[in-house]
């Protein structure tokens, strides 16, 4: 297998950055002419397996251990080593979440071989494969390609590639035997790290609300979350408002923030900066509204609206709730 694809846990069902990356997986394949196949572990194995094996690879890897059922960095770090070691994939790919964080950079350290962390798109040459990274809150982007013994450690940001992108198919899936003892695991694991406070994911959601300094005020946040409440979308925000102590960071969007790539992305007084168009560009359809019809957003918006949000969200609010 010359790519391997590691799957994380999403509560029974693949993360979706994990199919985001069964997507890269596939591009790489086609381009390269390389095999492509996905690993599962984990207390929710034989789901992720199955569920796996409705897409377009080769084979998808079962490793099935009772240390696997918690979290541990530790545990994780040995069950991916040992797979490569087995398997001597040239390409790992990870969703770059923040368990990948976690665990990811101690595989680098078992295999003497670097992470190659927050990837935003890649390309080729002939053979040679080149890994965009953004820099310095995406003012620079950096090109790198991976060189000396594999394997190569590779995760993606969220959103790099497009989860409807993965085409489906039928894989075989086989069981692989790991060598795993409470002696390995020094570690223990908190409770799964929430992206906001409200306990919600926004690189989950698929309706947002999303608020920029054109929204005036503090006091009128609340209109932006009548209408999130409305449509059962998530309410996020661009740095400005953060910064003003409007929302809490956990609903950035932006380069600093998180990167989003939901159905919808109604984008309200945002001017349209690129480092909050970099995390949410990736959206399927994004619909602005903002009173300066020179704003930077119009320029990737689907739909726009020239207009004063104050007045254009309470009768946009009311005209849904009353469906």
């Amino acid at each position: 297998m010359d790519i391997l694809v590691v799957l994380e846990d999403n509560n029974g069902t693949i993360h979706r950055m994990g199919i985001e990356s069964i997507a890269a997986a596939q591009h790489m394949a086609d381009s390269l002419g390389l095999s492509a196949g996905a690993m599962a572990m984990g207390k929710n194995v034989d789901s992720l397996a199955t569920e796996a094996s409705g897409y377009s690879v080769d084979e998808v890897l079962s490793v099935n251990h009772e240390l696997l059922n918690d979290y541990s960095s530790d545990g994780y770090a040995e069950a991916v080593k040992q797979v490569i070691n087995k398997e001597n994939p040239t390409y790992v790919l990870f969703g770059h979440s923040y368990q990948v964080r976690d665990y990811v950079p101690k595989i680098s350290a078992k295999l003497m071989r670097p992470f190659l962390a927050d990837s935003i798109a890649i390309d080729f040459d002939g053979k040679d494969v080149s890994l965009t990274k953004q820099m310095f809150n995406a003012k620079l982007f950096s090109d790198i390609t991976p060189s000396g013994d594999a394997p190569f450690l590779i995760s993606f940001q969220s959103a790099s590639f497009l989860s409807d992108n993965a085409t489906t198919g039928t894989a075989k899936k086989r069981e692989v035997v790991i060598n795993l003892d409470s002696s390995m695991i020094k570690t223990e694991s908190e409770a799964p790290f929430k992206e906001s406070s409200g306990g919600v994911d926004l690189t989950a959601a698929e309706l947002i609300v999303s608020v920029g300094r054109g929204i005036g005020k503090e006091e009128n946040i609340s209109m932006a979350q009548d209408l999130a409440a409305a449509l059962g979308a998530e309410i996020s925000s661009s740095r400005p408002v953060v910064d003003s102590g409007w929302l809490s960071p956990s609903h950035q969007v932006g380069s600093s923030g998180q990167a989003v790539s939901p159905k919808m992305y109604l984008a309200l007084g945002i001017s349209g900066a690129i480092q909050h168009v970099v995390g949410m560009k990736a959206s399927k359809n994004i619909v602005a509204i903002n009173k300066d019809p020179e704003a930077p957003i119009f320029e990737i918006a689907d739909y726009g609206v020239v207009g004063d949000l104050l007045e254009i969200v309470p009768k946009l609010t009311e005209a849904i709730q009353s469906k």
